[in-house]
């Protein structure tokens, strides 16, 4: 079976969505960041795994569920990070991060590796969601220049001219911005995130609507 990882940051205000601000306030994004690792956490406890392990820049809270493992992230840059957390593993092992409470098991890969050395997610903003390998390798992720439009295509090319069989996953965007907050929101209407969404924009003016005033 698969191991399972997920790469995240404690949600604290000021550490983590700073992009949300504004028009979101840090605490505010904090909230919206912390609602969307649970709704990714419950994705992948609900997905068949052989370890679920939480790589985690921070302490646990109360939003994680049972049945993950808690390792530490690393030192230095999210590619020697991200190529840590692959060498820690043995077998078919698949890396999400927290960006993404839309992810459900039904668009993480089957468990029939068969077919495929590696499973590449692309993100809308040319990022990468998701990035499983059948024999983890940490150097096909070391040097991969990260958190740039290109990063994606440079991930996809190095697993390929490494001669790996690639699986497509569906294309999925990440939370960065309040437009991709409001987007994804409305993709996970049964989620923990739709409804913090929807409690902190709920008294907000719609774009060009001007405020109300008493």
């Amino acid at each position: 079976m698969t191991t399972l990882l997920v790469m995240a940051k404690e949600p604290l205000p000021g550490r983590v969505k700073t992009r949300l601000t504004p028009p979101f306030t840090p605490a505010e994004a904090a909230a919206l960041a912390e609602a969307a690792l649970a709704d990714t956490l419950a994705a992948v406890a609900a997905t068949p795994a052989r370890r679920r392990v939480l790589v985690l820049d921070g302490r646990p809270g109360p939003w994680l569920p049972p049945g993950f493992e808690v390792v530490p992230q690393c030192e230095g840059g999210l590619d020697e990070r991200l190529a840590a957390a692959f060498a820690a593993c043995t077998g078919p092992t698949l890396l999400i991060g927290m960006d993404t409470p839309q992810v459900t098991p039904a668009l993480l890969p089957p468990e029939d590796w068969r077919g495929y050395d590696a499973w590449f997610g692309p993100a809308v903003d040319g990022g990468f969601w998701a990035l499983g390998l059948a024999a983890p390798d940490p150097a096909l992720l070391r040097g991969i220049p990260m958190s740039v439009p290109e990063t994606g295509a440079a991930q996809y090319t190095r697993l390929v001219d490494a001669g790996l069989r690639v699986g497509r996953l569906p294309v999925l965007r990440d939370v960065d911005t309040a437009a991709d907050a409001r987007l994804v929101a409305a993709e996970t209407v049964d989620g923990r995130f739709h409804s913090v969404h929807a409690r902190l924009t709920a008294a907000a003016p719609a774009p060009g609507e001007r405020p109300v005033h008493a």
